[in-house]
């Protein structure tokens, strides 16, 4: 039994588990800088955990060969225990994400990292050396890279405003034109009055490209709050 657990930590298998854990430490600290529950030690156990599946995925299947014309055959396949690392991914991946609100799902990236680093620890395991390298360096490029360049591209984003009306006040019309001056588009329009005093409350769903999201609703709030009627506004994101 000794030794053929020496003979599984032979050089080769050493430098599949030693390159997993360095990948799996540089993924795990981009995640753990931005706060992420799932962080260094998670995205290190996972890529650890799928280099050792693969790696006695393969070893049985050496040595199902090796016992061939001295038992009766028997060949495991080297990717069952691969997909099921992958599937079980999914429910890790799923724990993750999480919707924040109407407009904002958190996690996303997170699991799509624990999904890569298992790739990334199957392909090592498996010997595949080149292909992990190389998984793992555009990985490492989209992690780090990447944002710099996103923070540069005006994308889209969604909001919700509110806004509580005194009747006789400010008609809607007036307060489309001024959020369409932000060059804010309308994507939808909530109405609810009330009986029992005499105000309504408009939602208006936005669309609009991403600027200073700290300064920008502040100064929609401040222009739609100085019109007559508007008791109050809301802006949430």
């Amino acid at each position: 039994m000794l030794n053929e657990i020496m003979i599984d930590m032979r050089p080769e298998i050493l430098l599949r588990i030693g390159l997993t854990l360095v990948a799996g430490f540089i993924l795990g600290i981009e995640r753990e800088r931005h706060g992420r529950a799932a962080g260094l030690r998670t995205t290190l156990l996972v890529s650890l955990s799928a280099c050792a599946v693969m790696i006695i995925s393969d070893s049985f299947y050496v040595k199902s060969l090796a016992l061939v014309g001295t038992a009766p055959a028997w060949h495991p396949d080297p990717a069952r225990l691969a997909a099921g690392a992958l599937s079980g991914m999914g429910f890790l991946g799923a724990g993750v994400i999480i919707r924040q609100t109407s407009h904002i799902v958190r996690g996303v990236t997170t699991a799509a990292t624990l999904w890569s680093a298992t790739v990334i620890g199957l392909a090592f395991g498996s010997g595949a050396i080149g292909i992990g390298l190389l998984a793992s360096v555009a990985s490492i490029v989209i992690l780090y890279v990447l944002p710099i360049i996103e923070s540069k591209i005006q994308d889209d984003w969604y909001a919700d405003f509110s806004v509580n009306l005194k009747d006789g006040g400010v008609e809607v019309d007036d307060i489309l034109k001024e959020l369409k001056s932000f060059s804010i588009k309308i994507k939808s329009l909530d109405i609810q009055t009330s009986q029992e005093q005499p105000r309504q409350r408009m939602t208006f769903h936005l669309k609009f490209k991403k600027f200073d999201l700290v300064r920008f609703p502040v100064q929609v709030s401040d222009r739609i709050g100085q019109m007559a009627g508007v008791q109050e506004t809301h802006w949430h994101a």
